[in-house]
């Protein structure tokens, strides 16, 4: 872990317990005098906290020092990726996240199944761990939106990844934003709302589940 998280820190004693303190106490080991680093993801400071004191079920630290210290992507990319399975979110979220991906809205697409709920509260966890493990000073900012329609009016100059002869190589410094497809793709009437000058795919006669293509894609665009 390159650092722990906590909402908390930045004050000049901080208090950890449950998952934290069986993480950092009981799983890590740490012992009085152990200094930690910590981060709270609102700023791109990081902190370094020394281990004061120990109890059953929690822990003090004492503030040390901070440092602005922000660790991010050179380029930002936000997602338009057509909900699908949020098990299949869940799995992938983490690398989309250590690639530098920025934003992601989950769009309600026509072949979106309707019962697919997305539990936002932990998927920022899952980003939370992720940012922890590779270092990040933020996360992915989450978002969801009803329709591709009101998600092209929103945002300007946005790209679709589908069928195209124009590959995302050839467009990877251009693109800021990028609509990624449910499993099955885009209705014909979703499609009307593209910009034909914006739409790219690879250079493979494959077809991709959702979850490669915007793994895929992301990896192009940003490193």
């Amino acid at each position: 872990m390159q650092f722990t998280y906590d909402i908390n820190c930045g004050a000049s004693n901080l208090e950890i317990s449950e998952d934290t303190y069986k993480y950092l106490i009981k799983a890590r080991r740490h012992k009085i005098n152990d200094e930690i680093y910590f981060r709270n993801l609102n700023d791109n400071l990081i902190y370094l906290y020394k281990l004061i004191s120990i109890s059953r079920r929690s822990a003090i630290f004492s503030l040390i020092s901070s440092e602005e210290k922000e660790v991010e992507n050179k380029k930002d990319l936000h997602l338009g990726w057509c909900l699908v399975d949020p098990k299949t979110v869940e799995k992938y979220l983490a690398s989309l996240n250590e690639l530098g991906v920025s934003k992601i809205t989950f769009i309600f697409c026509e072949y979106s199944q309707k019962n697919f709920k997305l539990n936002i509260e932990k998927l920022e966890k899952i980003l939370i761990n992720s940012s922890s493990q590779c270092g990040r000073s933020s996360i992915i900012k989450l978002e969801t939106c009803d329709s591709l329609e009101q998600f092209v009016k929103e945002n300007e100059d946005t790209y679709f990844l589908d069928f195209s002869k124009t590959f995302v190589d050839e467009k990877k410094d251009d693109i800021k934003t990028l609509v990624i497809g449910c499993e099955g793709g885009f209705s014909s009437d979703e499609r009307f709302t593209f910009n034909k000058d914006n739409i790219v795919g690879f250079d493979s006669s494959l077809i991709l589940r959702s979850e490669t293509a915007v793994i895929g894609a992301s990896s192009k665009i940003l490193i």
